[in-house]
Parts: C-alpha cells; structure tokens; sequence
C-alpha cells in the first residue's frame, strides 16, 4: 500500500510511521503546496492529510487531491477537534480521525475506505 501523507507536525507523522510500520510505503509531505504534484507523479492508494499544513488547512489541500484525478485514492483527515468534521464532510474526505489516535483507530479507518481485497 502507498500512503501520502501530508503533515508538518513531526508527533504526528511518527504516530502514523508507526501505526502502518511494515504495511505501507508513506511518501511524507510537509509543505502542502508540493501535495498536487507528488500525487500526480507519484499516485497513491490513500492520502492522510492533517487539519493544518503550514499555511493551508486540510479542506484545501482535500479538494487540491481529489482534483488531481478522480483515480487518487481516498483521504483520511486527521482533526484537531470534533467540531473539525463539519469541515471534513464539507472537503468530501472519505473518512476522518480526532487527533490523537491510536493505531487501532488509524488502520480501522484506512479498512473503512479501501476496498476490500486492496493491496495493503
């Protein structure tokens, strides 16, 4: 499985490297504006994008992804509180996550959007 994560928040992407150790190849992105480009070039099963990137917030960064092409994956967004999933729903993320997580919850929602079968 290849996972895009954009996040600039080390705590964060250490949570995730963790959570999917051994199951998944993570490209990690910090400056979101470079999210379009890499997913274009490089693809992916799944993006996890955290709620705020430097200076753009995750709805952009969402509606840049699935933008690129309807092939992409699905997006996970990783909230800062619970009011934050009005806004998930609003950028179409497939599925979301209150920060912090557990690895439990992290590979519950990837389950919960791949297809059943996918490579992971």
């Amino acid at each position: 499985m290849n996972v895009l994560l954009v996040c600039d928040v080390p705590w964060v992407r250490n949570q995730v490297r963790a959570a999917l150790s051994g199951a998944a190849d993570i490209v990690e992105i910090t400056d979101p504006y470079d999210a379009e480009e890499v997913a274009t070039s490089d693809g992916g099963d799944l993006a996890i994008v955290d709620m705020q990137v430097g200076s753009m917030g995750g709805m952009a960064i969402t509606r840049a992804l699935k933008s690129v092409s309807p092939e992409f994956g699905p997006i996970i967004l990783l909230l800062d509180r619970r009011a934050d999933t009005f806004i998930a729903k609003r950028a179409a993320a497939d599925a979301w996550l209150l920060k912090p997580f557990s690895a439990q919850e992290l590979r519950a929602a990837i389950e919960s959007v791949l297809p059943v079968g996918a490579d992971r």
